[in-house]
């Protein structure tokens, strides 16, 4: 099916969630699998020690709120693992605030870790790419970025920003054969957004307002995000693949 045999992925946000998702099928499929986390260093090392082959996998500390230190860290990555071929921007903050209540630390701290984090990331790897004339950039937006959410507009922005990053980047970067796609899912069942399963009403809803009658799982989002670093998806670029089981139809 898929084969990134010699190839080596760098999936940002990769200890739980989808990201953990992305980690465990880019290794299934013979990647190179390097993924970093923020501050759960236990679900990094459990998922590190599942997969079990400590040449096939690598994970490291990033934090994406620190801007003025995550250049001269992504660096010292990206010299060990010595170049990415793949790359997945799926880092993320999801917050809720008013937008009456909000200070300026909020909203920096979620635009820092949802798009800042990745224009730094892309901006380290794109020379090696560039010199290999071969790249693929997946990053991770939201239904949110397509359409807003209220009392998220933080978040809405950011992941907007991450659309209209990713098709600018596809128009800049085509050239150098670098493929740069976006996935946009909707309601996922993750860590992050519990609470709101737990409310069985929100749940309910959330299903009923799917075409499909179904609540995503990671691993919907994964294998969409593995499709579009694949060789099937050569021909697509500047794309946002939504992954949102029809609960948004875009246009």
């Amino acid at each position: 099916m898929f084969n990134f045999k010699n190839k080596t992925v760098l999936i940002t946000g990769g200890s739980k969630g989808i990201g953990a998702a992305c980690v465990e099928l880019f290794y299934k499929y013979g990647a190179e699998t390097v993924f970093t986390y923020n501050s759960d260093e236990r679900s990094a090392q459990k998922l590190f020690d599942k997969l079990g082959k400590p040449k096939k996998v690598k994970f490291y500390h990033l934090d994406f709120s620190n801007t003025n230190e995550l250049k001269n860290n992504i660096n010292k990555i990206l010299k060990e693992i010595r170049g990415v071929n793949i790359l997945v921007n799926n880092a993320g903050v999801w917050e809720k605030g008013k937008i009456e209540e909000m200070n300026l630390d909020e909203w920096r701290k979620t635009i820092d870790i949802n798009l800042t984090s990745a224009f730094l990331i892309t901006q380290a790897i794109i020379p090696f790419m560039k010199k290999k004339k071969y790249g693929k950039i997946i990053n991770i937006s939201s239904t949110a970025g397509q359409r807003g959410e209220k009392y998220y507009s933080h978040y809405a922005s950011s992941k907007g920003g991450i659309i209209s990053f990713t098709k600018s980047l596809a128009a800049e970067l085509g050239k150098d054969k670098i493929n740069v796609n976006a996935v946009a899912p909707g309601w996922v069942d993750t860590a992050m957004t519990k609470e709101i399963f737990l409310n069985k009403e929100m749940r309910k809803k959330i299903k009923e307002d799917s075409l499909l009658k179904r609540i995503a799982k990671p691993i919907d989002v994964a294998y969409p995000v593995v499709f579009l670093a694949s060789d099937f998806a050569q021909h697509i670029t500047g794309e946002v693949l939504s992954v949102n089981g029809g609960s948004i139809l875009c246009g």
